[in-house]
């Protein structure tokens, strides 16, 4: 089996990145990663709704 096949670090750690000085921003790329926060947080209540009302 792959080490990284089920490595969620870089899920875990997505929302807990320090911004890094050297890279530039703008609004498309801040909408971006709202958005796919948005998504990861609403996957993950789905996936727990799921569980809790199927066992």
């Amino acid at each position: 089996m792959k080490k990284g096949l089920f490595d969620f670090t870089e899920v875990a750690t997505y929302f807990f990145r320090k911004k890094d000085p050297n890279r530039k921003t703008n609004f498309n790329l801040r909408t971006m990663h709202t958005i796919n926060k948005i998504s990861i947080l609403m996957f993950l209540a789905g996936a727990i709704y799921f569980i809790i009302t199927h066992i």
